[in-house]
């Protein structure tokens, strides 16, 4: 059977899909620009409800960049280039996705950031025995990687629980500094 296409919305259904987003969860303008187009019966209503919202205080780039990632610091202890990375992903402009990211890391230690960050993953576990052997160590600094830390303080941080260090100057040449650039980038 085949699905029917989404009926198209006129300006007030638009506004009222947009409020339910919205109480669903915060969001960018540029995630609820693209929500709201593909629903839209007129592409203009989309800026109109749009404006009306960032009128009413209900659509703000700024607070909601910084909002979601004070929470990824705090609550999840992420990298800073994983917080941007999925700052971009949901729309928000790249400069202003780097000036928050970098006020929010601002005062943070990003070697702390990963030791608890390793001790929250591998709870339970004795890292140096864990990371005797080489795949854990590898799957460690991928893990790294990809929660959004530099490459250069996530190896400094593991060869302090290694028993062979020299595993982790193998994959720091392998490694780029930045981690693999957003495909989604917009």
């Amino acid at each position: 059977m085949a699905k029917r296409p989404p009926q198209l919305l006129d300006r007030e259904k638009l506004l009222n899909v947009a409020l339910r987003a919205l109480g669903g969860r915060a969001h960018s303008s540029g995630e609820l620009r693209e929500k709201l187009r593909r629903r839209a019966q007129n592409q203009e209503d989309v800026d109109a409800v749009l404006a009306k919202l960032k009128e009413a205080g209900y659509l703000n780039d700024q607070r909601f960049a910084e909002a979601y990632a004070a929470a990824r610091l705090q609550d999840q202890g992420l990298g800073k280039m994983r917080v941007l990375r999925d700052l971009r992903q949901r729309r928000v402009a790249p400069k202003l996705a780097e000036q928050v990211t970098e006020q929010t890391y601002q005062q943070t230690n990003e070697t702390d950031l990963i030791e608890q960050f390793l001790r929250r993953k591998y709870r339970g576990k004795q890292l140096g025995t864990f990371f005797s052997e080489k795949k854990n160590l590898a799957a460690a600094f991928r893990r790294l990687r990809y929660a959004g830390f530099s490459a250069g303080q996530s190896i400094r941080v593991l060869k302090r629980f290694a028993s062979q260090p020299e595993v982790l100057d193998a994959l720091e040449s392998e490694e780029p500094e930045e981690p693999l650039a957003d495909e989604n980038r917009h």
